[in-house]
């Protein structure tokens, strides 16, 4: 049971992370306006970076290149379908959200379960191995949830709505560290998840973010190509430092 205290305890935390968006009570909306592209841009680095330097590299690993690569098309298929179901502007009172939003949503719940199961199945190795990974993994969400939260609010949100459900999504790492640690079996299923999440996390970034930030002219948008680097190589450094 001291297993699962830690466990819980961890993802917890892991969730907790998503209220990094508070922040954005504390400053103006001029502020906020000016930033918003900035952490799109850095959301766009940190999932290509997810997709090509963790998801598919892990995934190769555990799977043959022709599933892994049919998972990857598949999930950008399936994002796209989901996409166009959800049509290009959700409208309420003159107030429009874009359906990224929710793919982003979708995916960042997705990416937070298969974290939870880390979680769980280190923790089963030792305390010590959980605890460093536990870490690791919320270095990198940290970041995430900045640009997470920052892509929502772009995309229509309210800074309440978005706190809330990048909140939510972020509780299923929760939920992958209970079934880990109970049926840690499942684990083993989790991998075909990694490739299809990869091919939703490049469609968001290439199909959705990049056209908005290729709106920026002159400096800004030579800052925004800065920040997608920046996030390309926080990305990277949590590859190297996590050592997988």
């Amino acid at each position: 049971m001291l297993t699962l205290f830690w466990i819980i305890l961890m993802t917890c935390i892991n969730g907790a992370v998503a209220l990094a968006g508070i922040f954005s009570f504390l400053i103006s909306k001029k502020a906020l306006q000016k930033i918003l592209l900035i952490l799109v841009s850095l959301s766009i680095g940190s999932l290509l970076g997810g997709a090509l330097f963790h998801f598919i590299p892990e995934a190769i690993e555990k799977l043959s290149y022709l599933i892994t690569f049919s998972l990857i098309v598949t999930g950008i298929l399936v994002f796209f379908l989901m996409e166009t179901l959800l049509h290009w502007h959700h409208c309420h009172y003159g107030k429009c959200e874009h359906p990224f939003t929710y793919l982003i949503l979708y995916g960042d719940a997705m990416h937070n379960f298969i974290d939870g199961l880390i979680i769980a199945s280190s923790f089963l190795i030792s305390v010590h191995f959980g605890i460093l990974t536990s870490l690791v993994i919320i270095s990198h969400e940290l970041p995430q949830e900045l640009e997470d939260f920052g892509v929502l609010v772009y995309g229509g949100f309210t800074k309440r709505k978005a706190l809330f459900y990048n909140f939510f999504a972020q509780l299923t790492a929760i939920l992958g560290g209970i079934l880990g640690y109970y049926f840690l079996s499942a684990g083993e299923y989790a991998i075909f998840l990694l490739p299809f999440a990869a091919g939703g996390f490049i469609y968001i970034a290439l199909k959705d973010l990049v056209p908005e930030v290729l709106k920026e002219k002159g400096i800004k948008r030579i800052i925004n190509f800065m920040a997608v680097l920046l996030g390309l190589l926080i990305l990277i450094s949590v590859k190297f430092l996590g050592g997988n």
